[in-house]
């Protein structure tokens, strides 16, 4: 009797300890997936929400950053990263206003106009309320502060 009540208590300890572990990891990918940063242009500060990939993961290693800008297309600014990302690109069709992506394996676009694109690019995320990015970015080259939430 006593043996099969520490074989019960072991394996339950066991289990307990699997599932607290497993919870502890799904929370992790929850809030890895939930990742924020903040996009600061001259005094305004936007929050864009971040996807869970290694692309994502690199890119979060380097901020903050503070960036100068280039315009590009009247629709995009772009920033070449002092060094390459690991990517997974593909063309989305259609650029959407507040996308944030990776063209090629350093070149960081910020976008601020929806637009169709043949282009492949690796998303990183998008800003999560786009009111006022395109007046704050401007029509020349600007400088953009990132950092995470």
């Amino acid at each position: 009797m006593k043996y099969s009540f520490l074989l019960l208590l072991t394996m339950y300890m066991y289990i307990s300890s699997k599932v607290s572990r497993n919870m502890e990891e799904d929370n992790i990918n929850i809030l890895m997936a939930q990742s924020k940063i903040k996009i600061k242009i001259n005094s305004q500060t936007f929050t864009a929400t971040l996807l869970d990939n290694k692309s994502t993961k690199a890119f979060k290693e380097i901020l903050p950053l503070t960036m100068k800008m280039t315009e590009l297309n009247g629709n995009e600014k772009y920033f070449d990263l002092p060094n390459s990302l690991p990517t997974n690109s593909y063309n989305p069709q259609t650029i959407k206003n507040g996308d944030l992506m990776l063209y090629g394996s350093k070149t960081f676009v910020l976008f601020y106009k929806t637009f169709s694109t043949s282009y492949s690019y690796t998303k990183l995320g998008s800003v999560d309320d786009i009111t006022g990015l395109t007046t704050a970015l401007g029509s020349g080259t600007v400088t953009v502060f990132l950092e995470l939430e």
